[in-house]
């Protein structure tokens, strides 16, 4: 079993998305075999749906880790409702974390669940340091337990 996780920037642009989906179907393909690939995401819009979706298109297995109860109706906008339903229906697995509302303490959570039980994390990710929850610090704390990381920040990537 191979187990890959993912974190990344919500605000790509959307001509972004296909560069990155491409980046991020290279690093599965080469991984091995699709039976035996699970993909763990927290499934923001963004980095981490895009992520999903991949997964799914090679044949592999999603598991979703929310950061709060009521994740959906609290914070998932309405454009993008449809794609998070749709892979919160396709997940083999579903944990959420015991937070009722959204914050640092919600995020930092549901980033160590991911980290936890993953062997490897793409991070869809521009280098930029940001917020003290963000992708630039779950990079460092998966680089700091010694996990594989895939940088990836395709040429002509943006974010809004």
């Amino acid at each position: 079993m191979t187990r890959i996780g993912v974190t990344g920037h919500m605000n790509i642009t959307p001509d972004s998305v296909p560069l990155i989906r491409d980046g991020i179907v290279r690093i599965l393909v080469a991984a091995g075999d699709p039976a035996d690939l699970v993909g763990v995401s927290c499934l923001a819009r963004g980095a981490d749906s895009v992520f999903a979706r991949a997964v799914l298109d090679v044949g592999g297995r999603l598991e979703v880790v929310l950061p709060t109860r009521g994740y959906r109706e609290r914070k998932v906008e309405p454009d993008h409702v449809e794609l998070f339903d749709e892979l919160i229906a396709r997940a083999t697995q579903v944990r959420t974390m015991d937070f009722d509302e959204a914050g640092a303490p919600a995020y930092e959570a549901a980033n160590e669940a991911v980290l936890s039980c993953v062997e490897r994390l793409i991070a869809v990710w521009d280098g930029e340091s940001g917020e003290r929850s963000g992708t630039g610090t779950v990079v460092a704390l998966a680089d700091a337990r010694g996990l594989p990381i895939d940088v990836i920040w395709p040429e002509g990537a943006q974010r809004d």
